[in-house]
């Protein structure tokens, strides 16, 4: 569906051929009430490993944080085989392939929309959706049916969007986010406590 990512993911099954490149799916049971959505798969993290954040400084971070506010369970090990539960939360992200550096275009992102969209509906117990930074926040406004301007990503904001979901925004968990003091701990955890609030 999108011939520049499968051409990226053909380069990289033949450079390293032992590694998952492939689409990334979910992590986590369809009835949980929490959806943690992302932006897609780092080359060297969910790529690699085939969980989403698995792999990379992100995941450092997110699985952590996610075990301590109770939504994991287990050790996060940098990898999928590590044991690692998901309690009442999912992740996936907007784009489902690995993008080169980091950033899929727009018509990358819409042609994802569709499979955001049937994953949101599926979810018949979802309360909360965190968006990890700004590009999650559109695609998820896109999938439910909101215009980019109807609701402002502000960190750690919660947005009623209407049929019982709450949107919450964060900034992104990356490793450049938190090296330039964007985003900090205490910050992505502030945005765990707002959602346990809710």
């Amino acid at each position: 569906m999108c011939p520049r990512l499968h051409g990226f993911i053909a380069g990289n099954r033949e450079k390293f051929p032992d590694k998952f490149n492939a689409p990334v799916p979910p992590f986590g049971a369809l009835d949980a009430r929490l959806l943690i959505v992302g932006l897609a798969p780092g080359l060297k993290g969910a790529n690699f490993s085939g969980r989403p954040f698995t792999g990379d400084y992100a995941g450092d971070l997110l699985y952590p944080t996610l075990i301590k506010f109770g939504f994991a369970q287990g050790a996060y090990g940098a990898h999928p085989d590590d044991g690692l539960e998901m309690r009442n939360a999912r992740i996936t992200n907007a784009v489902r392939c690995v993008p080169p550096e980091n950033k899929p275009t727009g018509s990358e992102i819409n042609t994802c929309l569709d499979f955001l969209k049937a994953e949101i509906g599926a979810m018949a117990q979802l309360k909360i959706i965190l968006s990890l930074g700004l590009v999650s926040h559109k695609a998820v406004l896109k999938a439910t049916g909101h215009k980019q301007s109807a609701f402002k990503f502000v960190h750690n904001t919660a947005h009623e969007i209407g049929n019982g979901l709450i949107l919450v925004d964060s900034y992104h968990c990356s490793r450049y986010n938190t090296n330039t003091g964007r985003l900090t701990s205490a910050m992505f955890e502030d945005v765990f406590k707002t959602i346990k609030s809710l």
